[in-house]
């Protein structure tokens, strides 16, 4: 029987990180991290094989950092947990742990579509077998409809859409796509780049039924359209992967992920999970998110993997920080839109810049940007924000990120001590963070002024 000190299984972001932190605090530790996969695909560049990147092949995490953090991989299929006598049951032997970590990932949602198991129907695994069997397909076709207008369905949209003439068409059952995402006017701007580059969109509908007994398959839409499909693309969301979780006897939270304290410990002392299999909680306010992202499960896995002996980190909640790129468009979002914010019960004050992100605006890699900051009306800290430009938005994005998860204020924020550079950054005069704040100050300064006894 193999033996290790702390055992993580599931090798993708999660599980990488969470082993890797691991070794880092406890060096003395022997680690062993369980997988399925030969080779671990990049998650967040899944869409990117269908078009910029080409294949499968050239989207995989490099073994080598395993080498070099003298993690052991042991390639098997986890059937169970021995939570008693700290055994993972495999089909290469039984594995005994000190500590267990599962990052166990998630599954892709599949709508309940009547006839979707009869027609060229894919979800987007994380498989690399399954996405070159996608390819496969998708070489000659005419017609592909991709049902679902968030991130994996426009990305994977876009990246289709650069192999060839495929008339492709999104179909999004909310009145926008990537509306569970950013505010309209970004969507807006979204779904025009989408159009200009010759994707067609059907939004406020969905698929009814798929005829999938002949080929082309039929995909009828609730509003009577009939949309023809050679492939048919599912990117509709993901649940957690629980399986070995609930059948070990772990708590599953409400939302249907692995019940974790704010430690990633689950029910059992000796067993932490992380990743999209964790259940989470909201950075405002700790009510429960159903937030799945790969900077979310890198975080998890280094608090699991730092606490496993010694209790030194704790999860401060879900932020929400994530981008996408259409082409040179690129959007990202921190924390709470201005119409998520109104939703969770805030007053929020929203202000937006819009100027170039160099100074002057025809140096090279110059793009207009808009901003748009929001705050809580009366404590002043900022909640979230939304960057639209070229792609040095992600890494704008990420500062405001930053500026969320320290509770900075509009204030704070005005104030703020800034390098600039012309070949790289916003003029200083008009920098967009602090043109924002600036911005959103002056309209809490009218609102304070309305109020009876106001200074006006």
């Amino acid at each position: 029987m193999k033996k290790a000190d702390i055992v993580v299984v599931g090798g993708s972001a999660a599980g990488l990180t969470a082993a890797m932190t691991a070794r880092r605090h406890y060096p003395e530790k022997a680690t062993l991290l369980v997988r399925r996969e030969r080779q671990v695909l990049i998650p967040c560049g899944i869409p990117y094989i269908f078009g910029t990147v080409g294949s499968a092949e050239k989207n995989m995490m490099p073994d080598s950092i395993l080498d070099r953090e003298g993690i052991e991989l042991l390639i098997a299929e986890v059937g169970g947990i021995e939570r008693e006598g700290g055994l993972l049951r495999t089909d290469a032997g039984d594995v005994g742990y000190d500590r267990l970590i599962i990052a166990t990932g998630s599954l892709p949602s599949m709508p309940p579509i009547p006839g979707a198991e009869t027609g060229p129907v894919f979800p987007i695994l994380k498989d690399a077998a399954h996405l070159q069997d996608i390819q496969r397909r998708l070489r000659g076709a005419r017609d592909v409809v991709v049902i679902g207008g968030g991130f994996i369905g426009i990305e994977c949209a876009d990246e289709i859409r650069k192999t060839g003439d495929t008339r492709i068409t999104v179909v999004e059952i909310e009145p926008r796509c990537l509306s569970a995402s950013y505010d309209d006017e970004f969507c807006a701007e979204a779904e025009a780049v989408l159009r200009s580059r010759g994707i067609l969109i059907r939004t406020s509908t969905r698929v009814r039924r798929i005829d999938g007994g002949e080929r082309p398959a039929s995909v009828i839409l609730s509003d009577g359209t009939t949309l023809r499909a050679d492939v048919i693309i599912v990117g509709t969301g993901s649940v957690a992967n629980v399986r070995l979780a609930r059948e070990a006897g772990l708590r599953i939270g409400a939302g249907g992920a692995i019940e974790v304290d704010r430690t990633m410990r689950t029910s059992d002392p000796r067993i932490f999970a992380c990743g999209d299999c964790a259940e989470k909680v909201s950075f405002f306010g700790g009510r429960r998110s159903d937030l799945k992202l790969a900077s979310i499960a890198t975080l998890e896995g280094r608090i699991a993997g730092a606490n496993l002996y010694d209790v030194t980190r704790e999860n401060p909640g879900t932020v929400g920080v994530w981008s996408t790129a259409l082409g040179d468009f690129a959007l990202g979002t921190a924390g709470l839109t201005e119409s998520m914010a109104v939703e969770w019960g805030y007053e929020p004050v929203a202000a937006t810049v819009e100027g170039a992100n160099r100074h002057p605006a025809g140096m090279p890699g110059g793009a207009m940007t808009r901003m748009k900051l929001v705050f809580g009306a009366g404590s002043g800290v900022l909640l979230g924000g939304q960057v639209r430009g070229n792609d040095a938005a992600g890494e704008m994005i990420n500062a405001i990120a930053a500026c969320v998860q320290k509770r900075m204020t509009v204030e704070d924020i005005a104030t703020f001590q800034m390098g600039t550079h012309p070949a790289l950054t916003a003029s200083p005069v008009a920098y967009p963070l602090v043109q924002a704040a600036e911005l959103a100050i002056a309209t809490m300064r009218r609102a304070a002024a309305r109020r009876p006894g106001g200074r006006r």
